[in-house]
């Protein structure tokens, strides 16, 4: 039994040494002083074909203020070099190379066109992976982390949807040379893939190839975009701003209910809902770009003002309309020539006083009605159109 053992380990060894052996004069067959990293594997003239995939492993980090996104991804490339073909001299089934070998071989010229920032991770090695097949298939990953523009249209925020893009183009390369292609599989994404602030929808994929004009020249360079969808979750916006708000403007209405003689209660409660509207309104504003149109949050934020606004100017109204014939009642009093009616307009005091204190509760019993009426009617309005409508220059993206 222990010489069975022992002939299998001798075996084993003699299999690993021989395919040590064989690694080693494929670099010196295949890897050697003919083949140029700097051209590329056309054979017979042919473009070069690199066929893509990718798998979305995160998407965070996304803004409004800076309109940009997050993204880590793995980029597959697959592509054939007839000068790394190897089948009928060497017979195991692939090369795995090492990263320091891979700078030997040549690779397409991929950028990301909408690229703010990125990096290839390199813990505790460049996470990069590169597989040599017998028929010189070439297989090639990359693991990339960036910040990626992403054109965002505010006009319904925050009851919009965003479509971020990634756009896969070679740099150096045209038509001529390297085309890309899409894999069978094209787009692969972690399950259970979330965003704190988005619900993700599809992931499509597209071809973006692209014409430079080069003075009378022109050129065509080979593209891949892939679209992604998202819808934001506003939730937090309802908790947060729709629903204070509301309850805001609703305060403001209790003015209607108090007696127009609480004077100091009514303005208090009049600029304590002001001010406390353009505190809110400045809040929900600070985290969004400068942008020159109008926004949903905008539409909604000023007419929660204008409505709180407006019960301070209604008991303003109020004031005005008790006071005024007090101020005439006074005036008379001051008429010499009418001291001897005296305790005449001391007897209609009480009728012309009843008289503007009904108008001005009159006033409030109408604001009671017509505030609240008004403003379910915004409501309707608000929530029917931002939900329904599509902005023109989405429709044309």
């Amino acid at each position: 039994m222990d010489g069975r053992i022992l002939l299998l380990v001798c075996l084993l060894q003699v299999v690993g040494s021989s395919n040590i052996s064989q690694r080693h004069d494929f670099f010196d067959v295949i890897l050697n002083d003919k083949y140029d990293p700097r051209v590329p594997p056309m054979n017979e003239g042919k473009p070069v074909l690199n066929t893509i995939q990718l798998y979305i492993q995160g998407l965070d980090s996304i803004s409004d203020s800076t309109m940009d996104f997050k993204m880590s991804f793995f980029i597959r490339q697959r592509w054939y070099d007839h000068r790394l073909a190897y089948q009928g001299r060497f017979d195991f089934s692939k090369v795995e190379l090492d990263t320091k070998v891979m700078s030997n071989i040549w690779v397409p010229d991929l950028y990301i066109k909408n690229e703010k920032k990125s990096e290839i991770h390199a813990v505790t090695v460049p996470n990069k992976l590169m597989h040599i097949y017998p028929d010189g298939l070439v297989v090639y990953s990359i693991r990339v982390t960036g910040t990626y523009s992403c054109q965002m249209y505010l006009h319904k925020y925050p009851l919009d949807q965003q479509t971020c893009s990634i756009q896969m183009e070679s740099y150096g390369y045209s038509t001529d040379t390297l085309t890309f292609q899409w894999n069978d599989t094209p787009l692969i994404r972690r399950p259970n893939l979330t965003l704190p602030q988005f619900s993700i929808g599809h992931i499509t994929n597209h071809s973006c190839d692209v014409t430079y004009s080069n003075g009378n020249t022109s050129v065509t360079f080979t593209c891949l975009g892939i679209d992604i969808e998202m819808s934001r979750s506003y939730g937090y916006y309802m908790i947060q701003v729709y629903i204070p708000s509301f309850l805001i403007v609703c305060l403001s209405w209790v003015s209607f209910w108090l007696n127009i003689d609480a004077v100091p209660a009514r303005i208090s409660l009049g600029l304590l809902t002001v001010l406390t509207m353009t505190t809110q309104s400045s809040g929900a504003r600070a985290t969004l770009p400068r942008v020159s149109y109008i926004k949903a949050i905008d539409i909604w934020m000023a007419t929660c003002l204008l409505f709180v606004f407006a019960a301070l100017i209604e008991f303003s109204v109020v004031n005005v309309k008790t006071r005024v014939q007090q101020r005439k009642r006074l005036s008379l009093k001051e008429i010499p020539l009418l001291l001897h009616a005296k305790d005449d307009v001391s007897n209609e005091k009480p009728k012309l006083d009843n008289k503007c204190r009904d108008e001005a509760r009159r006033v409030d019993k109408l604001s009671r009605i017509v505030f609240p009426l008004v403003f379910l009617c915004f409501n309707i309005i608000y929530w029917l159109v931002y939900t329904i409508w599509i902005p023109e220059i989405q429709k044309h993206d």
